[in-house]
């Protein structure tokens, strides 16, 4: 028998109904009472006789909305270091303005923020082999030192301002090298091409608009190729022989120079003197002659015998033996002048009076015997 037949019984409904006016059940009624039940976990109480608010009250959103806001402006405040500089995008386009140190705010999800430090040296290291200008290898490690001096150009110009600053950097390397010979790159010309270097790659990365300012150029290390380093050695040793053997003849020639130079003046200025001595000497004795011709002619025997006396002074004057002739003898007699005159004028004690006294009887006696002779 069917449930809801006549005479079936009431009891056997299977929504559970107990009642003859009961029917199944009310959703609406399920629906207010979770309502109810929500209203309760936000602190809003339900009305009087089973029916509650259908909505959240206006404090409860306002309060909800003032939490979210605070949490927003949360996360938008982040802080600029001294060396840093910030580069802002609001909803993908660049702001102008870079964002200076200190403490900042911009809204998230709207505005995308880029911090780059401006003041840090970035080195970029580089080593190749590359032909120079006179078509041998070198081989090349310099150190590119560098800063980033435009922040908005660091980050928007360019998608990999390192990798651009690597390619540059070998661009402006083989260029300088191609420019100079081998010796130049080895030895003096180190310097020069690190100067090179830095102006060329300047250029590169401001037209590549990088951003990038490059500070210092280093040339590490320049060397031939491995295979022909033992050569190049020798070629450097025999350099430097060289340069060393240039250097001590040039120190001789310093040394033998200024010796020279002393010589020949102290020997023109003794022919100088020699000359004026000469002139003056032979202008003395044309005078004298002058004079003595005057007198000459005035007493010509008494010159003579003057000048006779003098030359014979002057003769006897620098000898030391004295030869006396002895008119009617072959004997001469002959007088030590020079012991007589170390012996403080006088011979074994003797005065010049007794001197003379014993020349004079020693030539009486000689003219004597002469004599003597002649008369046999």
């Amino acid at each position: 028998m069917a449930w809801n037949e006549p005479g079936g019984g009431k009891d056997n409904d299977p929504w559970g109904n107990r009642g003859g006016d009961q029917g199944p059940p009310d959703l609406d009624e399920a629906f207010r009472k979770l309502q109810q039940k929500l209203n309760g976990l936000f602190g809003s109480g339900g009305g009087g006789g089973g029916t509650g608010s259908t909505s959240l009250s206006g404090g409860t959103i306002g309060l909800i909305l003032l939490v979210a806001a605070l949490i927003y402006a949360g996360l938008g405040i982040y802080t600029v270091d001294q060396q840093e500089r910030g580069v802002v995008f609001r909803l993908g386009k660049l702001v102008p303005e870079a964002v200076l140190p200190g403490l900042a705010w911009n809204a998230p999800i709207i505005d995308e923020v880029f911090l780059t430090n401006v003041t840090r040296v970035r080195t970029h290291p580089h080593r190749t082999e590359m032909l120079s200008g006179d078509a041998n290898i070198v081989d090349v490690a310099i150190t590119v030192q560098y800063v980033i001096d435009s922040p908005t150009d660091y980050v928007v110009n360019v998608r990999d301002p390192e990798r651009s600053l690597a390619h540059a950097t070998e661009s402006a390397l083989r260029h300088a090298v191609g420019s100079a010979t081998m010796d130049e790159v080895l030895t003096e010309g180190r310097a020069q091409l690190a100067i090179d270097v830095k102006e060329r790659l300047q250029r590169y990365l401001n037209v590549y608009g990088t951003g990038l300012l490059v500070s210092t150029v280093n040339i590490e290390e320049t060397a031939p190729p491995a295979p022909v380093k033992a050569a190049f050695d020798d070629v450097q040793k025999a350099k430097e022989d060289e340069e060393t053997l240039v250097n001590e003849a040039d120190a001789y020639l310093e040394s033998v120079v200024p010796v020279a130079r002393g010589v020949a003046a102290q020997q023109v200025q003794e022919a100088t003197a020699y000359r004026d001595q000469v002139v003056a000497e032979a202008q003395g004795e044309t005078q004298r002659f002058l004079k003595l011709l005057k007198e000459y002619k005035l007493a010509p025997e008494v010159t003579r015998t003057r000048l006779y006396i003098d030359a014979l002074e002057k003769v006897l004057s620098s000898s030391s033996k004295v030869m006396v002739d002895v008119k009617g003898g072959n004997n001469m007699l002959y007088l030590p002048l020079d012991r007589i005159g170390q012996s403080g004028g006088g011979v074994g004690g003797l005065s010049e009076s007794d001197i003379k006294r014993l020349v004079d009887r020693q030539i009486n006696a000689r003219v004597a015997a002469t004599r003597g002779r002649d008369g046999r």
